[in-house]
Formats: structure tokens, sequence, C-alpha cells
């Protein structure tokens, strides 16, 4: 025997088989090193999203009073309640009245940095004097998930700190987003406060090998940066085995021979792109992007979170920030940001600012394909807002909104050829699903941490009223 979804009469009535929901121990506990896993709960029953406006990740027109069954980690079904019966037994989730779409992505994260504004500071007491950047990275990814981001990838970090919280999560030991980690950056030169999280090359024998390794580690992507003082031959010995891996590059490049040297690597994607006060990118940047089919990651946020601080400073003592971080940290963040206009972090980020609006419109109708990513983390771009805050962006600077949804949920899956598994709301898919108070269509300000009423990934609630995970312990 099946039930109607929502008491409506069916128009053309579909018979599901019978699917199993996802039932979470009430006793089930957080804390960090704790040993309990999240995974392996009971499963009795099928798990159905009802009532809610569907914006699948697609781009098609959204599916007012929708349903989405999802069996185990798999969205099974996505339809109307017209037309859809839910399974008995099934632990029903009313949307209606919200919007229903895929959790977010966050494309460009570091979960080892909180916002703190002084970086030499923050590494030598965080990483060399007290040994505390694992606590600081399940802070950060418990504030990514509850913010509605199921997915990110952390560009940065210490090896073993990176696959230690990416397992983590995996195994369910931990709540956060699903990780795609790079570990260190593989560069040419560092500074002393910030070696733990980069690797130095030197010829493209060391390229070679130090690439594998982190690849044999267990890595999802390399990070490459200075490409400019790299040569040529130790660029493409780290390509080579990236390719020869099946993973994916993320580079930082500037200039046009950046981004030519980037596209000749066959890199995935480009972080940030420069090109300082200037108006316009050079279109011959465009082009390459475009016509090697390289990502754009803008990180938006970092050029204009100076301004944003400006407009409403209260934001530096918001009390999301303080209950989230532990008191000594908060206080110390907080300090570190008393004299933000005298940052170096800052040189030169403000006078982009004016201008970044036309580039990204410049990239977006050229056919440049961009994802949502924010350098969250860095100074003042807290976890827990950066990634709405980005989208919002996007469409202040004119991008349209079912667009820039798609750069923050399917444009990353199709990045990182992932598209099978996840980036939409689609049977057979990821069940990576989080439930609005609103219409980001209307109003991306609606993605605020705050109007993110449910969080489900991977089929596994982690937010909501019915929620029975204590998410309280550290």
């Amino acid at each position: 025997m099946t039930r109607r979804a929502a008491g409506r009469k069916p128009r053309s009535p579909m018979s599901l088989p019978g699917l199993a929901v996802l039932t979470v121990a009430s006793a089930l506990t957080w804390a960090l090193g704790g040993s309990e896993s999240l995974h392996g709960q009971a499963r009795d029953a099928s798990l159905a999203i009802v009532g809610g406006y569907l914006i699948d990740g697609t781009e098609g027109v959204p599916i007012q009073n929708s349903v989405v069954l999802v069996d185990g980690d798999r969205v099974v079904h996505v339809g109307t309640v017209e037309d859809t019966r839910i399974p008995d037994g099934a632990r029903v989730i009313d949307a209606d009245g919200h919007t229903v779409m895929p959790g977010l992505h966050e494309a460009h994260a570091h979960l080892f940095i909180v916002g703190h504004g002084i970086y030499s500071d923050y590494f030598t007491r965080y990483h060399y004097e007290q040994d505390r950047m694992r606590e600081l990275m399940t802070i950060s990814a418990r504030q990514l998930l509850m913010a509605g981001v199921t997915s990110a990838r952390d560009v940065g970090a210490q090896l073993d700190d990176a696959l230690w919280i990416k397992e983590e999560i995996e195994e369910g030991r931990m709540v956060g987003p699903r990780l795609f980690v790079s570990g260190p950056f593989l560069q040419k030169t560092s500074g002393p406060t910030q070696e733990f999280f980069r690797v130095l090359v030197d010829g493209p024998d060391d390229a070679r090998r130090k690439a594998r390794e982190l690849i044999d580690a267990g890595v999802d992507l390399l990070k490459i940066i200075q490409l400019g003082a790299l040569s040529r031959e130790e660029r493409m010995a780290m390509a080579e085995v990236a390719r020869a891996a099946g993973v994916h590059i993320a580079v930082h490049a500037n200039t046009v021979e950046e981004i030519r040297a980037a596209a000749e690597m066959g890199v995935r994607t480009i972080e940030h792109v420069g090109a300082g006060a200037s108006p316009l990118y050079p279109e011959e940047s465009i082009r390459l992007m475009r016509d090697n089919g390289i990502f754009w990651v803008p990180t938006a946020m970092v050029s204009r979170v100076y301004n944003v601080t400006d407009d409403f400073p209260e934001r530096l003592d918001a009390p999301q920030l303080q209950e989230d971080l532990a008191p000594d940290v908060y206080e110390d963040v907080r300090e570190s940001l008393t004299f933000r206009s005298r940052l170096g972090y800052f040189t030169g980020k403000r006078e982009v600012s004016p201008h970044y609006g036309d580039k990204i419109r410049q990239a977006h109708k050229a056919g440049v394909r961009l994802l949502v990513g924010t350098d969250s983390g860095t100074p003042m771009n807290f976890h827990y807002e950066s990634t709405w805050k980005e989208m919002d962006l996007f469409v202040r600077y004119g991008l349209p909104p079912m667009r820039v949804i798609s750069m923050a949920t399917r444009y990353p899956a199709l990045a990182y050829g992932k598209l099978g598994e996840m980036g939409t709301i689609e049977p057979g898919k990821l069940a990576d699903i989080i439930v609005v108070d609103g219409n980001p269509l209307r109003r991306m300000s609606v993605l605020q941490q705050d109007n993110v009423i449910y969080v489900i990934k991977g089929g596994v609630q982690y937010k909501g009223p019915d929620t029975q995970l204590n998410l309280s312990d550290r």
C-alpha cells in the first residue's frame, strides 16, 4: 500500500519499488577524533522530500509541488505530488513553500584558515606552536556544510591534514562536505611560515617525482602556482603525471603568458586571474580559457570582502563566528582585523574591486565557464557565508541567477569529471540536497545559512528541524 504525496489526487499514478530510507540513531554524536561512524545506520523506509519548488541544477524549468525520493545515498525518483506515490514507511520532509535544490559546491576553499588577518602570526601560532590545524579544519568543514555546501575543493593544506579530514568525513567520523583535496601547492619558492603546505620543485625530474608522490598519497587534484617561475619542462612534467593518473590540475595564472602555459599543460581550472586594476582582461586571456575548455574560478569575494566589511563592519562581530571558534581563536581572529586598512593582504585588492564585475561579465559573455569558488578562509572571508555571497556578487554583476546556480552545482561536477555522480538532482545521482526558505532565482541572499533549513549529503540529513545528530560537540 502506498500513499499519495501531500494527499493530492495523482494524475498518472506511478508504481515504485520498495525503497530504503535513512534513519539516524538518536544517540549519535559527533566529536573531534571520535570513533563512532555516521554510516551503517538503519535504513528501513524511503526518504521523500515533498512539495517544494525544485531547481534541479539542469537549468530546466523548475518543478512546482515536487517530490524527490531517496534510497540510501542516491536519488531514485523525481516527480510531482500529482504523479508520485510515497512508499509506506517513508520519512517525509515537508518542503512545501520552500526551494529544493542541489547542495552547493565551494570550488576554492582553505579549511585550515578561518579569516585571520595576519598569516605570519596565524601559522606560527596554530601550526608551529600549538599544532591546532586539524581542530580548525574541523570547524571550517562544519561551517561549510551547515551553510548548504555539500561538496568542496580544499586547494591548499599540509598533505597529512588534507587527507586526514577527507577520510574522517568519508568514514562518517566528522561532519563536513564531500571533499576534493589538493594537499600542498607545487611551486618554485616559499616564505618561512608557509613551508608546511608548499612543496618546492627543482627541475623536471624532481617535479615529476613530487607530483607522483602527492597523487600516490591520495590527492584528488594538483594545485600548481608560480607558473612564470617554473620552467616549461617542470610544468609539463607535472602535467604528464596528472594526465596519466586521471587527476585534474588547478593553477594560479595572471598574465597572458601564464594562461598560455596553463592551456599547454591541459589544466582544468584557473584560480583568481588578477590583471591588476585594468578595466578588462586581455582578449587573449579570455580566448585561451574559452578555447581550451578551462574553467575559471574568479574568487570575486577576495576583491570585495574589504568593501563588504566597510559596508557592514559588524559582520566581524557576528555571533556565528563567536559560536563556531574557540574563545581564544575568536579573540585572536578579531584582534587581527582591528586595523584592517593596514593589512598587507589587501594591498592591491581594493584597486581591483571596481573593475571585477566588468571582467566577470566579459568572461561569461565570451563563453568562459565560471565556478563559484571564494578563497574562503582568507582574511574576513568566512566559510559560513562566502559561497552565497559570491553567488550574490555574480548576480549583481549581471549573470543570470539560474546560470549562477549551475556554477555552484553542475559546473563543478562537469569540471571534475563527476557529472554522472553529482551536481544535479536526477535519478541515480548522489542525494546531495538542500531545502531553502525562499527562491534564489529572485534573491540569491536567501541562501545565507539561517535560511538553509535542511542539508542532506549522500542521503544523510545533517541539518533540519528533526535532525538527530548532535552537532554541538567539537
